[in-house]
């Protein structure tokens, strides 16, 4: 076995070894993982974070040895907290790292960085100011940054800058925690799922208080919710049907 770790900003996972194979996830800078496969050109990988996998370019990691991605697995994990910001290296150049981008693997690239770490678990009533840092983030299939996320790595990525862990897509992340019986009995920070005609989760967004929900659709907005599903508030219509509401923290 193989590993690895992004030493790059933002990163493109694909579902297929190709650039032109559509984006699934992408890499944040030290996002670390197992190499199920190498070939001449990619690579396929399974986070160690959430176990999500796809194909990466080579040249867009580093391969680490399996003492250091053990270690990296038992440490506590420390995030960069502002929306952009930088680390160097040995030889002063400078690679842009985007908010939630983990630190742990600063030694072991040679890497400096001055900037903000987040630690450690947060209290419940700070994943919505956690949210609006993203707020009118564009929506991007597979994204995880403020510059393109979609809605399961919207509420991934704030989850995990609060220090609670969610699985990547919002099927998977449907699983996780207690299932509510009303709107009423939420709290904000809670998640609401949503899902198409065959009853497959399609989408996920953040509970806030007085019936409001913060999601990524077009762009990362501001919704009201119901017990029908999210109403868009500038097309006067049900854009979503709720199917679930789950308490994960």
């Amino acid at each position: 076995m193989q590993y690895g770790v992004c030493n790059l900003g933002i990163v493109p996972i694909r579902l297929e070894p190709t650039d032109t194979s559509e984006m699934v996830t992408q890499a944040l800078y030290g996002d670390f993982f197992k190499v199920l496969e190498k070939r001449k050109k990619w690579s396929r990988i399974r986070f160690a974070y959430d176990k999500y996998e796809g194909w990466i370019d080579n040249k867009q990691y580093i391969e680490i040895e399996v003492e250091q991605y053990d270690l990296l697995s038992k440490s506590d994990i420390a995030l960069s907290r502002d929306l952009i910001q930088f680390v160097s290296d040995n030889t002063d150049s400078i690679y842009p790292i985007p908010l939630g981008s983990e630190l742990n693997c600063l030694n072991l690239l040679e890497h400096t960085f001055e900037g903000n770490k987040i630690t450690g678990k947060n209290e419940k009533s700070n994943l919505i100011d956690t949210a609006f840092l993203y707020l009118n983030t564009p929506y991007l299939w597979g994204g995880k940054s403020p510059f393109g996320i979609d809605c399961s790595g919207f509420t991934q990525m704030v989850y995990k800058l609060n220090g609670y862990h969610l699985l990547r897509d919002a099927s998977q992340q449907a699983t996780q925690g207690t299932a509510l019986s009303f709107i009423e009995e939420s709290e904000p920070g809670d998640l609401a799922f949503f899902d198409n005609a065959e009853g497959d989760i399609i989408h996920v967004g953040i509970i806030m208080k007085d019936n409001y929900i913060i999601h990524a659709h077009g762009k990362v907005r501001i919704d009201r919710l119901d017990h029908s599903g999210i109403y868009n508030i500038d097309k006067n219509t049900h854009t979503h049907r709720l199917r679930v509401i789950k308490k994960i923290i």
